[in-house]
């Protein structure tokens, strides 16, 4: 359900950034509901005076703010983890259904611009996330240089392969490039990944690709690919060190490669950047 305010206040904010942010909020509700429930999200004014800030003894200061809330009526976080939600890696799914990249994802953008999250939850009565931003003075004339520069940057129609062992950033990552205008096929590892190709008659322009996976690496798997499909490009990701990502033998790193953690926003930007650029085709070793 969506409650939009009324004459909401103006934020500098990329409109990719406020994308991600409703992206894994919204996501996180949906996991916390695998029985099904609503999912509210809501945008209202909100004026903090000192009145508030010295009765609520507050962390955020005193002015005008924009607020993003998004309740679900899920199982809820237990408290001893909700001091710990925002952390990276951080997750209270069971192995192979969370990354907990999601919510720090979302932390990161509200204070990477200068806003504040509050969340609250009980167990099985939902969980509520509140998001302020602080609202800038109206300008007189509208910039459209941002709008265009995103949509040349991060919007495709080529048809991209996720291959992810990990469900939740897999999901995430598609549901992304798919709001972007790309067809995005999804695999779980190499092995998925090559009956993926070998059941797609179209074209596939680019695969990301995580490095360290079971049954095929990452490497291994664009091996494959140079030759059942030789115009395909290549990206790998990983959250390991260099020389770990390097025995299991990629190269060319610099253009081709995104370290984890990374944005939803950052890998869409490569994803376009690889596409524009061409992938190197030689992305085994030659020693493989």
């Amino acid at each position: 359900m969506l409650i939009p305010g009324e004459g909401v206040g103006r934020v500098r904010l990329d409109p990719v950034q406020i994308e991600q942010i409703l992206m894994n909020l919204a996501a996180n509700s949906r996991d916390a509901m695998p029985q099904g429930g609503r999912c509210t999200i809501e945008t209202c004014n909100v004026q903090l005076d000192e009145h508030y800030a010295d009765r609520k003894r507050a962390v955020i200061p005193t002015g005008r703010y924009a607020v993003l809330t998004v309740t679900d009526t899920g199982t809820g976080i237990p408290a001893n983890d909700l001091s710990h939600v925002f952390e990276p890696f951080y997750t209270t799914k069971p192995s192979g259904q969370g990354t907990g990249l999601g919510l720090a994802t979302v932390y990161g953008i509200v204070k990477q611009n200068h806003g504040f999250v509050w969340v609250y939850s009980e167990p099985e009565m939902g969980t509520i996330f509140k998001i302020y931003l602080s609202c800038v003075r109206d300008q007189p004339r509208v910039l459209e240089i941002s709008e265009q520069h995103t949509e040349t940057i991060f919007h495709g129609t080529e048809t991209v392969l996720l291959v992810e062992d990990e469900d939740a950033l897999r999901r995430a990552a598609a549901e992304l490039l798919s709001l972007h205008g790309y067809r995005v096929l999804q695999a779980k590892d190499g092995l998925d990944a090559l009956s993926v190709v070998k059941n797609h008659g179209l074209p596939i322009h680019l695969a990301v690709t995580d490095v360290v996976m079971p049954n095929l690496s990452g490497g291994e798997l664009a091996k494959e690919l140079a030759t059942v499909r030789p115009g395909t490009g290549v990206l790998f990701v990983s959250g390991y060190a260099g020389q770990t990502v390097l025995d299991h033998k990629v190269v060319n790193v610099e253009n081709n490669f995104l370290q984890k953690p990374f944005t939803l926003n950052q890998l869409a930007g490569k994803v376009r950047a690889v596409l524009d650029h061409g992938a190197d085709r030689h992305v085994v070793s030659a020693h493989a």
